[in-house]
């Protein structure tokens, strides 16, 4: 059968979803492919589980801070709770129907499938075709990238899925990978009470964000019992039927959990992007200021290589529709994205690190200040820490990069982030009124560092 449309949307993820969405509300004919559930990643095994897991656990360990603070406190961690919250609340057992029939109300026809790209404007599924008068947006996001390490296959490895529907504590756990995702868990599941390894190859946890803020997190993590084992290489993983056992130079780690958490890789490969001339080895696919790649087909999210977040997406997702729709508006401009890495403390950046501006030819000033040694660090006394780095072009006198990193990092990063994005002068941002006694306040004396 073949079915004529306006638009093919390959993936509904957040941004797929929303754009499929809009379109069709704005009167166009959409079809939109998914293979997985409608939403994507974020509200099944990302953001929204995720988030719920850490929330739990960040309130185990302020629970346990009260006797430094307010007096005493029994803490009984049940990881059942959680799980149930998972499950129950964030994902309805890892059904779609809410989200499918969100999508249908908006005017877009859904299509469950593998979808492959047959020539310019045409989608096989199955034994059915469908071809697009305007064109083909793809939306098709990223799996777990998984090392060829020796034997990890024949293992029963948790990627983000697996860890994200456990409802059973494991006693112990090996992290492979020290990135967000690997971090936010490793200390998620450390809080409820399992004795959690981190092993990265690269010389410090966090890499892509400043080393300060790799330095901060592997202070707190030594400091909570977190194993974090830095510049090691993994040779070979085997697993007897109860245990893991991963070989780590002239060592062996145990534990009765492993999670893969070794970045992410596109799915963009066997999907026919070479009918269309698009490389499918590509690490990314090249997209113009408005998620062109080429004429026909658009794309948006994870596989632009602009950032792998939800916020991404959907800004792209907003930029796609206009484009499609032949309506005015700016393009994407990535100058202030935000990022943040929801351990405790959360690690907020904006922007570039002091490495990338360098890097650009930029002449570089920093300013730095420590959460501990201000006011509200005072106040909060502990869980504290923290710190504010601000990366300035010294020539234009504007910032081009941020990091806060705290109690509330990630919202401290909201300010910081308008700042870049707007090129405020330093000199306003020095001469503003910053609240007092508040985190954020301690932007006021990071700028005055700048000098």
């Amino acid at each position: 059968m073949t079915t004529e449309c306006d638009v093919i949307v390959i993936g509904t993820g957040p941004g797929g979803e929303d754009a499929a969405g809009r379109l069709a509300e704005a009167g166009l004919e959409v079809v939109a492919v998914e293979r997985s559930l409608v939403g994507g990643e974020c509200p099944y095994w990302g953001c929204i589980p995720s988030k719920m897991l850490i929330r739990a656990a960040d309130a185990l360990a302020e629970a346990r801070r009260v006797p430094v603070l307010a007096g005493t406190a029994d803490v009984a961690p049940d990881f059942r709770i959680v799980a149930r919250r998972i499950r129950d609340e964030a994902t309805d057992d890892w059904d779609d129907t809410v989200a499918a029939e969100r999508m249908a109300n908006r005017g877009a026809t859904l299509v469950r499938g593998d979808a492959v790209v047959a020539g310019p404007g045409r989608v096989r599924v199955g034994d059915d075709e469908y071809v697009a008068r305007r064109g083909i947006l793809l939306n098709t996001g990223t799996s777990a990238a998984v090392p060829p390490i020796d034997g990890l296959a024949d293992t029963p490895y948790w990627t983000n899925h697996e860890v994200l529907e456990a409802d059973v504590l494991p006693e112990s756990l090996i992290v492979l990978g020290g990135g967000a995702i690997g971090l936010e868990l490793a200390q998620a599941f450390s809080r409820f009470g399992s004795q959690v390894t981190v092993l990265e190859a690269a010389p410090r946890i966090l890499g892509p964000e400043e080393p300060e803020s790799s330095e901060l997190l592997a202070t707190v993590f030594e400091r909570d019992g977190i194993d974090v084992r830095v510049g090691v290489a993994v040779s070979g993983v085997s697993h007897d039927g109860d245990q893991f056992a991963v070989s780590v130079g002239d060592d062996v780690v145990r534990g009765q959990r492993l999670l893969v958490a070794a970045g992410r890789t596109p799915n963009i490969r066997d999907i026919g992007l070479e009918t269309v001339g698009i490389d499918p080895t590509a690490r990314s696919l090249d997209v113009d200021p408005y998620q062109r790649v080429t004429d026909g087909v658009w794309a948006i999210g994870d596989i632009t290589g602009k950032g792998a977040f939800t916020h991404v997406s959907m800004y792209q997702a907003a930029i796609a529709v206009r484009t499609i729709l032949g309506e005015d508006g700016p393009g994407g401009d990535y100058r202030a994205l935000p990022r943040v890495t929801f351990t405790d403390p959360e690690i907020g950046a904006a922007g570039l690190t002091e490495s990338q501006a360098r890097d650009q030819g930029i002449r570089v000033s920093t300013g730095y200040t420590d959460l501990t040694a201000s006011s509200r660090g005072y106040i909060h006394k502990i869980g504290n820490d923290g710190f504010i780095k601000l990366v300035a072009d010294a020539d234009r006198g504007v910032l081009v990069g941020a990091t806060s990193a705290g109690p509330s990092g990630g919202e401290v990063l909201g300010a910081l982030a308008v700042a870049i994005r707007g090129e405020v002068p330093v000199d306003t941002l020095a001469h503003s009124i910053w609240a007092y006694p508040t985190f954020h306040r301690a932007i006021e004396t990071a700028v005055a560092d700048l000098g």
